[in-house]
């Protein structure tokens, strides 16, 4: 959500990034809130009067009490009760105009960076940097879940018995290999400075609403029936709400965390869920990173975020490549984002496997997140969030850059301490 004194003193800006998300229908919205804010104004500005008035001659009340001038004091009563019945309708309208003006607000898209190139959707994002050769072998590389069976590592049948399309079990050293990476990942971003949590994996309306538009929130969320609470598509929603109505001081800027949570994702209007195939599914782990910053910075953040993940992969020998998503692909809350995409041998082409956002202080201005300067008026945070790994999709990635011709997989040296200190995984 922007700020309306922005919108207020530069409409057509507003205008101007609506037109370059694409998203025309939103233009009116502007105008809107324009006259709805002044509306408000000019009923908190009579009101403000009135109350100046009431006070001023309720004073005069109690002079004509004292001098025995009860018409005269009689009069201004029924001024004051006048008053005051103006008064509570004006409060009325007051609240009904806020409310109405924060329902436009709240879809108004966030300025976008003006580094973000303009295209209409995810086909014209545009690639930023490489990192590793990718390499396709000579021989064959299976789909993935082929490659799990072969080690008995995964069951797709018994899932969809319990649960439905988008789940699975895993087991065996394939259950083993997909809990070593968050292993790794989790002590890879510690060791780079990030505190460690396990946030809790519900979360009340008030949160998502905070850290998502209401359209991300209809086609990712699951409710919890009968009750305020959702479950959570990411931990970055609980670990951004975990700082909802606070006031941090400068000094402690930058907050760097990194969380553990299992997510869960309806993936409405999402590609499909696969009958086959653990790239898209309803519930998966993450290892995330989350910052709260100050404004200056969170360019200077999100530029280190991005580079933690391409970090982590190529620590496994996975080649990947950093795609700048244009300003369509862009959420609405979002100033600024880029995914990173890891090599497929098997497809011989990339494929998300994070995504990294500087939500500028749209989150902040949301949930009340705000920070005490040093000498000047408390101001909103800036927040950003990374996915360092989300296994089991991780795992396509991994088994297919590390699968040998005799049908094993290597592990690399990192992993080898979480996997007993096998070097390979056979059939």
């Amino acid at each position: 959500m922007i700020d309306i004194k922005f919108l207020r003193n530069n409409p057509d800006i507003v205008k101007e990034n609506i037109k370059k998300k694409f998203q025309d229908q939103k233009l009116v919205l502007v105008d809107e809130v324009l006259d709805l804010d002044n509306q408000f104004r000019e009923a908190k500005n009579r009101g403000d009067y009135l109350r100046s008035q009431r006070n001023s001659i309720s004073k005069q009340i109690g002079f004509y009490m004292a001098k025995g001038q009860k018409e005269e004091a009689e009069k201004a009563k029924a001024q004051v009760n006048s008053m005051a019945q103006e008064l509570l309708e004006l409060e009325q309208k007051e609240t009904t105009l806020q409310e109405e003006i924060k329902k436009r607000m709240m879809v108004i898209p966030n300025i976008i960076d003006d580094s973000v190139p303009i295209g209409k959707d995810d086909s014209e994002n545009v690639e930023m940097e490489k990192f590793g050769e990718p390499f396709v072998p000579s021989y064959e590389i299976p789909y993935h879940v082929d490659i799990m069976e072969s080690f008995d590592g995964i069951d797709l049948d018994s899932a969809r018995k319990t649960s439905g399309n988008g789940f699975y079990y895993l087991k065996g050293d394939i259950a083993r290999l997909h809990s070593a990476i968050l292993s790794y990942a989790r002590d890879f971003m510690i060791d780079r400075g990030f505190t460690y949590y396990i946030p809790p994996f519900m979360i009340h309306s008030s949160v998502v609403n905070g850290v998502m538009s209401f359209a991300e929130m209809e086609n990712m969320m699951y409710k919890i029936e009968g009750e305020d609470l959702y479950l959570i598509g990411t931990s970055e929603h609980s670990m951004i709400g975990k700082f909802m109505d606070t006031i941090t001081p400068e000094e402690k800027l930058p907050i760097c965390l990194t969380s553990y949570s299992p997510c869960f994702r309806k993936e409405v209007g999402a590609h499909g869920i696969e009958e086959r195939g653990v790239y898209r599914i309803h519930q998966f782990e993450k290892q995330e990173m989350i910052v709260v910053c100050k404004p200056e910075e969170s360019m200077e953040w999100y530029k280190k975020l991005y580079t933690n993940t391409v970090d982590f992969f190529r620590s496994l020998d996975i080649p990947v490549r950093t795609l700048e998503c244009c300003s369509g692909d862009l959420a609405d809350l979002k100033v600024k984002s880029c995914d990173v995409e890891a090599w497929s041998p098997r497809q011989k082409k990339y494929f998300e496997v994070g995504s990294c956002s500087n939500l500028g202080d749209a989150q902040a201005r949301r949930l009340g997140i705000r920070v005490k300067g040093a000498g000047k008026e408390n101001y909103f945070a800036h927040t950003l969030n990374n996915t360092v790994v989300a296994p089991p999709r991780m795992l396509i990635a991994f088994l297919e850059n590390n699968l040998n011709e005799d049908g094993s997989v290597n592990i690399p040296k990192p992993l080898q301490m979480y996997m007993g200190g096998k070097t390979k995984i056979t059939k």
